[in-house]
């Protein structure tokens, strides 16, 4: 079974969306289902992992609801507040749901960069692998010195990195994220999500060469066990479209063996978001 790991679905709203700047104002609409159903087909992709992109407990239920009637969304990564009283009442209430895999925090766009760290939100991810559900590490390069010691704490719990954490790809910086990156890949309980690289690269002007060298740091890091393909649909369409994002990693995994490739475009997210098919 072949999944995109990670893609959004939204009806657009120009408050709740604030973060898709001028230079996306391609994506200033709405993105559903219908939208990416003939896509996926149309580039042999079984299904999809529908991410939060908005923090309220009405997105998780919007995703959830788009699950419910539709076959090819495989799972849901919602949201909910760590920091709640009543945490753990709203994660029983959720493990009803079978399509909800686990939940994000958009650590990204926190003033505290090193909010991970703090214990009130350390205490509500420690509940998320008694509910089996995973985590999804959203940050910036800069915030990834403080993930070793985050994730060592709960050596239980399943963690994905989005977006190979956002380095300087238009810049060509890659020093410290190669680093950092490595010593997070350490921990055997952490995958990788490859996914999100040409909206960090120049929106107009990428080529597949230019993501060669982050590919190959990832790919090292985590080995093939512990990656997955995600298009970060629609986002990615600001800087390409869905085509396109995909040959960029089937390009570059091409090399790869038969199983390795499977594991990558759908094996490896079957398992960590446990799909049942």
């Amino acid at each position: 079974m072949k999944i995109d790991a990670h893609q959004h679905f939204w009806k657009y709203d120009a408050l709740k969306h604030s973060w898709i700047s001028e230079e996306m104002a391609v994506i200033r609409r709405d993105f559903l289902p219908e939208h990416l159903s003939g896509v996926l087909q149309e580039n042999e992709i079984d299904g999809c992992i529908a991410v939060q992109a908005e923090q309220s407990a009405e997105e998780t239920e919007f995703l959830l609801q788009l699950a419910s009637s539709h076959d090819f969304i495989k799972g849901v990564v919602g949201w909910v507040d760590f920091e709640a009283a009543d945490l753990q009442t709203r994660l029983e209430n959720y493990s009803a749901s079978k399509k909800l895999k686990g939940f994000r925090h958009i650590l990204q766009g926190e003033t505290r960069r090193d909010l991970c760290l703090e214990k009130s939100f350390q205490d509500g991810i420690a509940l998320l692998a008694g509910y089996g559900f995973t985590y999804d590490i959203l940050i910036h390069q800069d915030q990834l010195p403080f993930i070793p010691a985050f994730v060592a704490r709960f050596p239980d719990q399943r963690f994905v990195i989005d977006h190979i954490a956002k380095p300087g790809i238009k810049e060509k910086d890659i020093r410290n994220w190669k680093k950092d990156i490595e010593s997070v890949a350490l921990h055997p309980h952490v995958s990788c999500k490859i996914s999100g690289l040409v909206t960090e690269a120049d929106f107009k002007a990428w080529t597949k060469e230019d993501f060669i060298p982050y590919l190959d740091v990832v790919v090292n890091a985590f080995g093939t066990n512990r990656i997955m393909y995600g298009s970060d649909w629609p986002v990615c369409l600001a800087a390409g479209n869905y085509k396109a994002v995909l040959e960029l990693v089937k390009s570059y995994f091409n090399s790869f063996s038969a199983s390795e490739q499977q594991l990558f475009f759908g094996g490896n997210a079957t398992a960590f978001y446990q799909l049942n098919g």
